[in-house]
């Protein structure tokens, strides 16, 4: 239904389209971007991928059945810690929004982190409203890990994030139980 490419410099019209007010561009960029989202930025973000031990994959998430980009989503790796982080997770394309697409890419992401990289944990935030993205999470197998209690300011209002993480052999586990299922 849908697969994961590189995210690259074509790409950007599509992702700064997405990124129409300054709330939502802050729910999805945190501090690393500014409204409005241009080209500079999206330079310095997909530049910025390799470190002494941090690697970052980008990825523009494409609707296989047309080829259309719809989302999205980016996973930055430490490989000394065997970790990574999610980041940047869009559904952008709105109509397709609750249709499980934010779980199918859940899902690849997950994939490539504990199959291909074979790392031993994956985290992430997510700011305590967003009960949609909550619900993805967790029917992934991420665990809540902890409330950062106001942790991010926008215009003087203060959000709280929930630290989300998966280790490996929750990963397999879930892997296993999906194929028993099948």
């Amino acid at each position: 239904m849908i697969r994961l490419e590189q995210f690259e410099r074509t790409n950007f019209a599509q992702l700064i389209e997405w990124m129409d007010t300054p709330k939502f561009l802050f729910q999805w960029g945190g501090q690393t971007f500014r409204f409005p989202l241009d080209v500079p930025q999206l330079d310095n973000y997909i530049k910025n991928t390799h470190s002494q031990n941090t690697q970052v994959l980008i990825f523009r998430v494409v609707l296989e059945e047309n080829d259309e980009v719809i989302g999205h989503i980016n996973l930055q790796m430490d490989g000394v810690n065997k970790s990574a982080r999610v980041g940047k997770v869009l559904v952008g394309k709105r109509s397709l929004t609750g249709q499980g697409i934010g779980q199918l890419m859940i899902e690849k992401v997950l994939k490539i982190a504990f199959d291909e990289f074979k790392l031993h944990r994956v985290s992430l935030g997510v700011l305590d409203f967003n009960l949609a993205a909550l619900a993805c999470y967790e029917k992934a197998g991420f665990v809540k890990e902890g409330l950062i209690r106001e942790a991010r300011n926008m215009d003087n209002t203060f959000w709280s994030v929930w630290e989300m993480s998966m280790l490996e052999n929750e990963w397999f586990a879930k892997k296993a139980m999906v194929n028993v299922e099948a």
